[in-house]
């Protein structure tokens, strides 16, 4: 959702996930299993990071990408022994899934199976992260690089896989498990500290960081470079969907907007124009009402300026402000 609203127990959550540790429910997330012998290949070639260099036990962000690079949804993968696991946003799942389906030609060796309902994937966030592992006694992936997973047991929960990386500009981790063990697991994890963190303080801490989501920041209308998910994209491993595009606003330094925080003075509604004096310059694509004020997210053109630009939001007065999540850096 591209708006959201939030109580008293919203504002302690995400206080924990800035300060302690906070534990969200993202089982309603699409995971989806790619396998076959050319599983590294086809998503190698269906998305906009290099999956060719990933071996057992490693991951990475990516996006999937329209043919002229428009965004269709920011994944996570964890290549395992026999298959990829993508964590894809609840409502590009089934999209997902059909749209991998019609690039699978007939001589591919890839599967692919929707193993959404038979599993359960939850998300620690936050600084105390590391102390809920060590207290479950699984600290090895302590200190490991982002998308690194194993599978562990938490008695007397088995087959938990858990990866570095909350899933959002904090630290943290993320937890993929059989649907049987899901009240096992989330005990566990609050009885080591965590604070239960629902789904619309998610969404408010994750506007108020900047990860992008579907039908708000990444549409037909943006490209990944205009989000800032330049770490999700390889620029040497060659051909894929969308890469022409992607090379050439690179090479090029064409990148024509960027998406942008915004300070609010007062409500607003997503979707309003952004501007500059009388001059139109983007539009708010998510906001949120948080203990600290108004937020909101949106895409304003480069020319216009970054962050400290004073801007209209509707009738209400904003700043542009830095969000974690995303950079706007040219490498």
């Amino acid at each position: 959702m591209p708006t959201s609203t939030i109580d008293d127990k919203d504002v302690a959550a995400i206080q924990a996930a800035r300060v302690g540790v906070a534990i969200c429910d993202r089982t309603a997330w699409g995971r989806i299993k790619v396998s076959g012998d050319d599983r590294l290949n086809f998503l190698h070639n269906q998305s906009t990071n290099n999956f060719q260099i990933l071996k057992p036990g490693q991951g990475c962000d990516t996006v999937f990408v329209t043919s002229t690079a428009r965004t269709i949804d920011l994944a996570t993968a964890y290549v395992t022994e026999d298959a990829v696991i993508l964590l894809v946003s609840p409502n590009r799942r089934q999209y997902l899934m059909e749209w991998l389906d019609k690039y699978i030609f007939y001589a591919d060796k890839v599967e692919l199976s929707d193993i959404t309902q038979d599993t359960n994937t939850f998300s620690l966030i936050g600084p105390g992260s590391d102390a809920v592992l060590e207290k479950l006694g699984i600290g090895e992936l302590i200190g490991q690089p982002y998308g690194s997973h194993k599978v562990y047991t938490i008695t007397p929960a088995e087959g938990v896989r858990i990866a570095v990386g909350s899933g959002l500009a904090a630290p943290g981790y993320t937890f993929t498990f059989p649907n049987t063990d899901k009240e096992t697991v989330w005990n566990k994890l609050l009885e080591a500290g965590a604070v239960e963190m629902r789904d619309r303080a998610w969404d408010a801490l994750r506007i108020l960081q900047g990860r992008p989501a579907p039908d708000a920041e990444l549409t037909d209308d943006y490209n990944p470079l205009e989000v800032g998910l330049w770490q999700t994209i390889s620029f040497t491993k060659g051909c894929y969907i969308g890469q022409e595009t992607i090379a050439r606003l690179n090479t090029y330094k064409g990148v024509k907007q960027h998406l942008l925080g915004i300070r609010l003075s007062a409500p607003a509604e997503v979707g309003s124009a952004i501007a500059v004096g009388d001059e139109k310059v983007g539009k708010l694509t998510s906001y949120t009402e948080t203990a600290d004020g108004y937020f909101g997210l949106g895409y304003i053109r480069t020319k216009a300026g970054g962050v400290g630009l004073k801007v209209k939001v509707g009738e209400t007065e904003g700043e542009v402000i830095e969000i974690p999540f995303v950079s706007h850096d040219y490498p």
